[in-house]
């Protein structure tokens, strides 16, 4: 490595641009859903605004010669922003075509992706959705009554309740293969197979190292 590469200075920019990121996450980790469609509601705004506008808030009052890194923090930020955005409109449309809404639409895909063949517990879809269990248990026994999920008692423990995918839900969401795959092409087109792994990888570190920050934010460490 050059000696650049070793400086304090350099250390201080990639630590600025980690946390930056930390709080990014951690915002929008706990940003309420309703009110979020399409366009930035007025607490995205005013966060958005202080994450970009505030230099201090990134830690980005070193970074004074490095226009080009908090122009790249800039971009960042606003492109979360973006996905989150349009994201959340394709879940929304999904769950149209299913006649449901969209945080069902969510609980059907965690289920989903967590059952291994036992079902899933409220508490892991509440984990996986970063959503309150309450709620967890009120939407699946509207989507039971809709016979799109079976709620049977644990068999380690009959206090509580595994749930999984009914064979309509599983037709259902099946219809909507096609298109689904046609929708991931537009969205990831660009991106070979080895820039995605390397982006999932990236992803899953930030979303690891955020779960850290978070505690340490919520115990006054930071």
């Amino acid at each position: 490595m050059t000696a650049e590469r070793d400086s304090p200075r350099t250390i201080q920019t990639d630590d600025a641009i980690i946390t930056c990121i930390y709080q990014l996450i951690i915002y929008m980790a706990s940003m309420p859903r309703r009110g979020f469609r399409g366009r930035l509601n007025p607490d995205t705004k005013e966060m958005s605004q202080r994450l970009i506008g505030r230099r201090w808030v990134c830690g980005t009052k070193n970074m004074a010669e490095k226009p080009t890194i908090d122009r790249a923090i800039r971009d960042f930020i606003w492109n979360v922003v973006e996905i989150h955005s349009q994201i959340e409109e394709i879940h929304k449309s999904w769950a149209e075509l299913l006649g449901m809404t969209e945080p069902q639409w969510l609980i059907l895909m965690a289920i989903d992706e967590l059952d291994q063949g036992r079902g899933v517990s409220g508490i892991a879809i509440a984990n996986k959705l970063r959503i309150h269990p309450a709620f967890v248990t009120n939407q699946t026994k509207k989507l039971e009554a809709m016979v799109f999920l079976a709620r049977e008692p644990s068999p380690d423990d009959a206090r509580f309740v595994q749930m999984s995918l009914t064979e309509k839900a599983r037709a259902e969401i099946s219809k909507l293969s096609t298109k689904r795959e046609a929708l991931n092409s537009a969205l990831l087109e660009g991106l070979d197979e080895a820039s995605l792994d390397y982006l999932n990888k990236r992803l899953a570190s930030i979303a690891k190292n955020s779960r850290l920050a978070s505690q340490k934010l919520s115990i006054g460490a930071m």
